[in-house]
């Protein structure tokens, strides 16, 4: 048995001892009948200390000696999570021991989570040459921790029929599920005579949703209509799940008219899982339109409508929810911080990251990332994006689990800021640890060489990624040398290795290094990759102005015209420029042609004044700056 069990037993051998002031009470005699009855009630409000006493009197009337009141006793200590209390009481009574006695200690342990403990008893049950009973099967089952346990349980079950009782059959249909043995399930499903049990319906759709069947979860729906039983709110809140994983928008519209039909659209639950199915199918505004109609929200109706947002590319309005939330009187919890984290990372937006980071610190949060290392990856993140690289260094100093993730980020955010040295020095600690780098390793310090002009390390590591770490270069690890080369001035170098590559590059290929022709000015290799990645990707605006930014600055207008001419041909439109800045009362974000600015005139007389010193001074301005 359980260590801590069996020590937690012994410690309590004394509950059977009471004090001479409790047993020299004069206390009105009670027949074994009521004594069960107070403990139900202790069992039921959770009332340990008066389950007891009741215990002591009992003992002292000598009332101990039957199943009823082991049964009883056994049952009151597991309800108020003193199982080591029930487990005293059960060898105390031995004398007494049969199916009921063993019922209730397996089901004590079963729901105090000690499944191999109460499957202890349930063999000691069967050697004792006590058999179980219908009651015993469905705490036995539950306690199953392996597919042999479970298949011999069915086994016997199956040997006395007893698989086709409803209580019986759902708990076997859920372990099956647990275990994801979906044709098992769906096996003893279609076998059993009954299926006017919901539960079994939820059940089975909830299965195929866990393994990512969210068709078939899909065909269980039908079948349960088909029927004539009415789904609950629990069987909506399952096959939403299925439609948000599958994108299914046009049959989770159906299951959300079907829900506001019904009345469970205005539950919390439902409404929560619309917000989520919405929000996986990239339907923010129809997200929005369900939270802001949700009249009792709770944390995960704010924290739904927050990773929606992020999730969707929405950071200024995650941002925004956050500050919302705060006033709606709702306490993050580390759901929300590792949604909007992100955000903050995105904008770069170094004051909110912190103020967030301080209030994991201030309100006690700080024990619980630590044991969760995606969050502190999190805060990592944030403050490498945001620049601050002291900072990032700090928390990844002070994590005690580093996982690949921690050290990528970190060899990413030295290689961004240009720290070459440091982003070298970081990746072959990390392989000193034993870590094996993955392709994100690899991007993070290709990038690393490529903006700190380490070209003679970037080329060996790009011979050496399959052959000593055992990662093949993929499109990401190309279109980062090529980066490189073009940066170094080498682009016929850059333009060999795309010629030569073992996977026909793609767009990002070809954009790197249409970016590093321009850079270098070279308009004759541009107009090649130009064509190349216009042919692969003609929906893609960046592609036409980096080209036409490229002949303007020679001077080639004609060329300028008629790429504006294939632009609206393609009916391809030039995305508005966006920027930000963040003040102390929040972000603020400009659109190019924005009007929406209250200031907007001393804003753009600011604006026209910049763009004439820089004229001036023989700053040339894209000319597709203001393409639409």
């Amino acid at each position: 048995m359980n260590k801590r069990v069996l020590i937690a037993v012994h410690q309590r051998k004394t509950h059977f001892i009471f004090s001479r002031k409790f047993s020299s009470k004069p206390t009105p005699p009670l027949n074994i009948q009521t004594f069960i009855s107070l403990l139900q009630s202790c069992a039921q409000n959770q009332e340990l200390s008066e389950g007891k006493k009741l215990h002591a009197r009992m003992l002292v009337a000598g009332h101990l000696g039957s199943p009823h009141s082991a049964t009883s006793l056994i049952n009151m200590y597991s309800k108020c999570n003193s199982i080591a209390d029930a487990v005293s009481v059960f060898h105390a009574s031995t004398h007494v021991h049969n199916v009921f006695v063993y019922n209730s200690i397996i089901a004590g342990l079963t729901i105090n989570g000690l499944p191999l403990e109460a499957f202890e008893f349930y063999c000691k049950m069967r050697s004792s040459g006590v058999a179980p009973d219908k009651f015993t099967f469905p705490c036995v089952i539950k306690a199953c921790s392996s597919i042999e346990d479970l298949k011999n349980v069915h086994g016997l079950l199956s040997k006395h029929g007893l698989y086709l009782d409803l209580y019986i059959g759902s708990a076997l249909l859920h372990s099956y599920l647990k275990f994801e043995l979906m044709n098992d399930a769906v096996q003893l499903f279609d076998r059993l005579p009954v299926k006017d049990d919901i539960v079994l319906w939820n059940a089975m759709i909830n299965g195929y949703v866990q393994i990512g069947e969210f068709n078939q979860a899909l065909v269980i729906f039908k079948r349960m209509v088909e029927n004539g039983l009415v789904p609950n709110r629990f069987t909506v809140t399952g096959i939403l799940s299925a439609l948000s994983l599958a994108g299914e928008i046009n049959n989770g519209k159906l299951i959300h008219s079907f829900s506001i039909k019904i009345g469970y659209a205005s539950g919390v639950a439902v409404s929560n899982a619309l917000i989520d199915m919405y929000g996986k199918c990239r339907h923010l505004v129809d997200a929005l339109v369900v939270f802001k109609n949700t009249i009792d929200k709770d944390i995960y109706s704010w924290n739904s409508i927050i990773s929606v947002h992020e999730q969707c590319g929405d950071h200024d309005g995650t941002l925004k929810l956050l500050k919302q939330m705060l006033c709606s009187g709702f306490r993050p919890d580390l759901v929300t911080i590792t949604a909007v984290l992100p955000a903050c990372a995105h904008l770069a937006a170094l004051m909110h990251g912190k103020e967030i980071h301080g209030y994991i610190i201030i309100n006690g949060l700080k024990s619980l990332i630590n044991s969760n290392t995606y969050t502190v990856n999190a805060i990592m993140d944030m403050y490498a994006k945001c620049g601050s690289m002291r900072e990032a260094r700090l928390v990844f100093d002070g994590l005690r689990i580093k996982d690949v993730a921690s050290w990528n980020i970190m060899v990413m955010g030295y290689g961004m800021h240009g720290f070459g040295n440091e982003a070298l020095d970081l990746f072959s600690r990390m392989c000193v640890t034993g870590l094996k780098p993955d392709e994100i390793s690899f991007v993070g310090l290709l990038s690393a060489c490529s903006h700190a002009g380490f070209v003679r390390q970037g080329r060996e590591i790009l011979l050496e990624m399959e052959s000593k770490y055992g990662v093949t270069p993929a499109m990401e690890h190309y279109a980062c040398v090529i980066d490189m080369l073009g940066r170094a001035g080498q682009l016929e170098e850059a333009h060999e290795l795309i010629l030569n590559m073992p996977i026909e590059p793609n767009q990002v290929v070809w954009r790197a290094f249409l970016s590093a022709c321009r850079l270098q000015g070279n308009a004759e290799l541009a107009e090649v990759a130009a064509r190349r990645v216009v042919e692969l990707e003609p929906e893609h605006c960046g592609n036409y102005v980096l080209l036409s930014n490229m002949y303007g600055a020679a001077g080639r207008y004609d060329e300028v015209a008629e790429l504006r001419n294939e632009m609206r041909q393609q009916d391809v439109k030039k995305s508005p420029g966006c920027s930000w800045v963040e003040l102390g009362d929040g972000i603020r974000v400009f659109l190019n042609g924005d009007r929406a600015h209250p200031d907007e005139r001393f804003v753009y007389d600011g604006l026209n004044s910049l763009t004439a010193c820089l004229s001036e001074r023989g700053c040339v301005i894209d000319v597709m700056d203001n393409c639409v």
